[in-house]
């Protein structure tokens, strides 16, 4: 399998690079995507922003994985950030797809990211593939985001479009951000702790990632998190049970507004996902397990 990957030195990238041979990588700078990644890379300049990707850079590519994106988690989502997160992911997937639109020989498989952040706040509500979207900022997004995905339907590449939950591992993703106020024991659930918060290790979110480019039946939306959600109450007391600290200072809903702005929303929103077809393709978790799934992320 000759693979192309967009977003290829974010979390998620970086590690599905690690299971690829020679794969192809689009990046706003190639040298950096090199240095990181390694030489057995070859690296493409593209902006998602400004254009299709250059033709070359898809000679003899047989799978497409579509990875970029700007963090939603990186800052306060003031009025130019929401559109960053919008436009990077909408407009990218449009120049990709028009890329793709434009060569002769096209792959044969579409791998598009897209989050759990479609099914938008839904309590205790089961959700699968097959579920409703929601109707908040980023559930508008992600249903923007995987209608120009499937454009590259019509071009006869089968589409699959994995909605991620919170990405656990080790050096890096959401849960970086949260290990510094557990290890000094200052950690907390956020809000009420009753929402529902879907996760996946990273090692299995690859592992869908590569069932989707490989399964010649795996279509569409594809859920990639793991088959027991946690609320976020469970979620902080095995946290802190793999770190060997107090979970006993909870953060209210009030206060988190205050410190995050609108991104409170997201922490605070609960969504009960399952990988019903992941599962129904047979795919093995690795870490189906949320206090091992922890363990192995911050050893």
């Amino acid at each position: 399998m000759r693979a192309l990957v967009t977003g290829a030195t974010g979390f998620i990238g970086n590690r599905l690079i690690s299971k690829l041979d020679h794969p192809v990588v689009l990046t706003r700078d190639p040298d950096r995507a090199r240095a990181t990644l390694g030489a057995d890379v070859t690296a493409f300049a593209w902006d998602p922003t400004s254009g299709p990707p250059p033709a070359d850079a898809f000679r003899g590519v047989d799978v497409v994985f579509n990875l970029a994106g700007e963090n939603v988690g990186g800052g306060r989502w003031t009025k130019k950030r929401k559109a960053a997160i919008r436009e990077s992911r909408v407009e990218g997937t449009r120049n990709l797809v028009a890329g793709i639109e434009a060569l002769r020989e096209r792959p044969r498989v579409l791998v598009s990211a897209s989050a759990v952040g479609w099914y938008g706040d839904r309590g205790d509500e089961v959700l699968d593939e097959t579920s409703a979207p929601g109707a908040d900022f980023l559930a508008e997004v992600c249903g923007a985001w995987e209608a120009e995905a499937r454009r590259a339907g019509a071009l006869g590449l089968r589409v699959v479009t994995p909605r991620f939950g919170v990405v656990l591992g080790p050096g890096g993703g959401a849960l970086s951000k949260m290990l510094t106020p557990f290890k000094m024991g200052v950690g907390g659930r956020l809000g009420s702790g009753l929402q529902w918060m879907p996760w996946i290790h990273r090692d299995d979110a690859v592992g869908i990632m590569l069932l989707a480019a490989t399964a010649a039946g795996v279509s569409g939306p594809l859920n990639a998190v793991a088959p027991a959600p946690a609320t976020n109450r469970e979620f902080t007391r095995a946290l802190g049970a793999a770190l060997g600290r107090w979970t006993i200072f909870p953060m209210p809903g009030f206060m988190l507004r205050v410190v995050v702005g609108e991104f409170a929303k997201v922490l605070l929103s609960s969504q009960r996902v399952v990988p019903r077809a992941a599962e129904k393709a047979g795919y093995a978790f690795a870490h189906p397990g949320l206090e091992e799934a922890l363990r192995a992320s911050v050893s």
